[in-house]
């Protein structure tokens, strides 16, 4: 997206908040402490595989406090996470009672929480008192500044009593495998396509060891040796001790849950002893959200991809938007930024766009880069410029602002001298997996285009938070690093961006497609040099490709906005449907081609390493979305959009795109444009030069 469409973000939206009944709780914190929980679900082989990467906790004691004016003395029915104390004005309420009365007149409201192992929570309901997000809460930091207190945070899925924050997890559901087999002491299980859940033993005879080889193939689940996921069960005559949790039980009928969710298609158990199993299934653990995004055409292909593409990132989008199923299960913030970008167009699941980011950030002080990643920083920060501009949610911009501060001032003070970005000791330079080896030394244009966008982010964000000086600073910095940018990479002679620079000379000798997408992306290029970087680059064969689908999603970007849409469907074709002819039935973390089976299983030195259903490989969702139906928001929270629908070579299309509150449903031939806008603000048709309003709520249609 162009620079210039988001300053169109006006202070119009600062009005959206939660403020309904809801269990409430220092900002940020229960996204933590449950990102901390799903980052430690990783093993390999039975042995615990964490996080290297600071893990942060929640406050351990906060108070909530508010001002109410009562015209009559109120009940209030209260419970909390934690122990607690109530005090009204400055008089304390004896113990800690289930209700309490606020008498009449105007009263200030203090609930102190403490809980050292799950998040200090509140909930409360009286006639016209509830806990909501008009509260304010501190950790006591500095109780004497008022830059300590802040909004509660708060969501409506929590909104009973008994919803507590502590106890929310996914819903569980059977699902039986489409094919069982037995064979001496071993059941070999086949799923109808990839899922995790919890494997369950049924019909569990006698005494001896069970042990659980899962597979995303069926190669991965019979190799004993080598599968990534494993469980061992030892069954005794009184008790079942799972040996991956160490969890002790009393045995009490047949059938057995294992205590870990695992990924898996295939499931090998073997039985070690005298035990037995009758049959084996899966409690399947999948989040409740709707598909309210579609996408159909007239080839069958393109529409088995967005479907394939949308379960990929149903599975992935969890507690928190989580990048694998299988292997690492963790946060990533480059994975994050791409999901998030996917869910606008296919759920518009707001709430764990929100934990994740929270949960990426973690607490003050900051003493590392996001995941330790130079750009994965900047996608955080990035992720934040998209979350509003799609949701209008100024609320969380004001909540998560103070930790962008001061995330962006370790940014700055690890400049170098010429005021780029660099990677330093402790730092990982990402970028992307290659397929050959990549310079990440010194200055690479494309860390400059990503904190340049930071830096814009950061200008726009203090401008809503009124905080016009630090507007201005921040406009200036990226005004700076923006006229610096083509001067330092931009070489003529190869029409394109230098990959970086060494010891503050540019490397002709290479160019990569990394900082010339982005560019394209970013709008930092005139309408020549963008022609320069599509035939030079983009569409040239020599320059190093690109074979992960996390790249592959800023790439097409690119080429879809310099109008290659035909193009870029013919790959989608060819790379997603590539995976769909050999079998995939979610999208994978790398996809080459050239490579054999099982040899593209491998990855990480592990034979197994590959992830086969991984967030960043749903892309299609957001490209079919924002380029061919044409969706996308110009002032925040779709208070005003625009379509520019395009078929490429399709003969029809139609879908919907969800907005905050209603979908936008867009049809096309090669004969007319039929749109239907439902809750949001009002929109332009825009096909070639002709530009035609949309009203809310009434169907236009459009010869083309």
């Amino acid at each position: 997206m162009k620079t210039k469409l988001f300053l169109l973000i006006t202070v119009v939206a600062m009005t959206m908040q939660v403020s309904a009944q809801t269990w409430i709780w220092y900002p940020g914190d229960l996204d933590i402490w449950m990102g901390n929980k799903i980052n430690n679900l990783r093993t390999e082989r039975g042995s615990f595989y964490p996080a290297f990467w600071r893990a942060d906790s929640h406050e351990q004691t906060v108070e909530f406090v508010k001002t109410v004016e009562l015209d009559e003395p109120e009940d209030i029915e209260i419970r909390a996470e934690g122990h607690y104390g109530i005090k009204i004005d400055n008089s304390y309420v004896f113990g800690m009672p289930e209700r309490f009365q606020v008498p009449k007149g105007k009263h200030t409201l203090h609930i102190a929480v403490h809980n050292k192992e799950q998040v200090p929570a509140l909930w409360l309901k009286g006639r016209t008192v509830v806990s909501d997000t008009t509260w304010t809460v501190t950790n006591y930091a500095v109780p004497r500044q008022a830059d300590t207190w802040t909004e509660t945070d708060g969501q409506p899925l929590f909104s009973k009593p008994e919803d507590k924050p502590s106890a929310y997890h996914l819903p569980i559901s059977l699902i039986s495998p489409i094919s069982l087999s037995k064979e001496n002491h071993e059941l070999f299980a086949e799923w109808q396509r990839e899922g995790i859940g919890y494997l369950q033993l049924c019909g569990v005879k006698g005494n001896g060891q069970v042990n659980i080889y899962y597979g995303e193939s069926p190669d991965e689940a019979r190799d004993k040796q080598h599968s990534y996921l494993s469980d061992k069960v030892r069954f005794t005559a009184d008790s079942i001790i799972d040996l991956s949790t160490l969890t002790v039980k009393k045995r009490e009928g047949s059938d057995y849950q294992l205590a870990c969710s695992r990924a898996m298609r295939y499931a090998l158990v073997e039985c070690v002893g005298d035990v037995t199993v009758e049959s084996i299934t899966m409690q399947s653990e999948m989040k409740n959200v709707e598909w309210r995004g579609s996408f159909e055409c007239s080839d069958t292909l393109l529409n088995r991809i967005w479907q394939v593409g949308a379960y990929t990132l149903h599975l992935t989008d969890r507690e928190v938007m989580i990048e694998g199923i299988k292997r690492d299960r963790w946060m990533w913030s480059g994975d994050a930024i791409q999901s998030y970008l996917m869910n606008y167009y296919a759920f518009f699941d707001t709430p764990v766009i929100r934990r994740t980011i929270w949960a990426l950030r973690g607490k003050d002080p900051v003493q590392q880069h996001i995941n330790t990643i130079l750009d994965y920083t900047f996608f955080w920060f990035n992720s934040i410029y998209d979350y509003y501009l799609y949701t209008g949610d100024a609320h969380f911009l004001r909540q998560v602002y103070p930790r962008m501060q001061t995330l962006m001032q370790f940014v700055q003070g690890r400049l170098n001298g010429r005021g780029m970005v660099e990677g330093q000791w402790g730092d990982w330079v990402f970028v992307d997996w290659s397929p050959r080896d990549m310079s990440k030394d010194g200055e690479l244009a494309f860390e400059q285009l990503v904190y340049l966008r930071s830096l814009q982010t950061m200008r726009q964000c203090a401008a809503l938070m009124g905080n016009d000086r630090e507007a201005r600073r921040y406009g200036e910095q990226a005004d700076e690093l923006s006229q610096r940018i083509l001067p330092t990479f931009w070489n003529d002679g190869k029409e394109a961006l230098l990959h970086h620079t060494k010891n503050g000379q540019p490397q002709p000798q290479e160019v990569t497609r990394y900082a010339n997408i982005f560019a394209v992306l970013y709008g930092l290029l005139d309408e020549a040099k963008q022609q320069s970087v599509l035939h030079r680059v983009l569409q040239n064969d020599s320059v190093m490709e690109i074979t992960t689908p996390y790249m592959r999603f800023y790439e097409l970007e690119a080429l879809c906005a310099l109008g290659q849409q035909r193009q870029v469907l013919s790959e989608m074709r060819a790379y997603w449907g590539g995976m769909l002819a050999q079998g995939a039935t979610t999208f994978w973390e790398t996809y080459d081609p050239k490579e054999g089976y099982p040899e593209r299983l491998a990855m990480y030195g592990n034979r197994y390493g590959k992830s086969l259903c991984h967030a960043w490989g749903a892309s299609p969702i957001y490209l079919l979305g924002k380029y061919y139906l044409g969706i996308q928001p110009t002032k925040p929270g779709y208070e005003e959009w625009e379509c520019r629908p395009c078929l490429g070579d399709l003969k029809w299309m139609k879908g919907d795109v969800p907005t905050p509150h209603g979908n936008i449903h867009v049809e096309m031939t090669k004969k007319q444009v039929t749109i239907k806008a439902t809750g949001c603000g009002a929109g332009v048709l825009i096909i070639g030069k002709k530009r035609v309003k949309v009203e809310p709520d009434k169907i236009l249609k459009v010869k083309i």
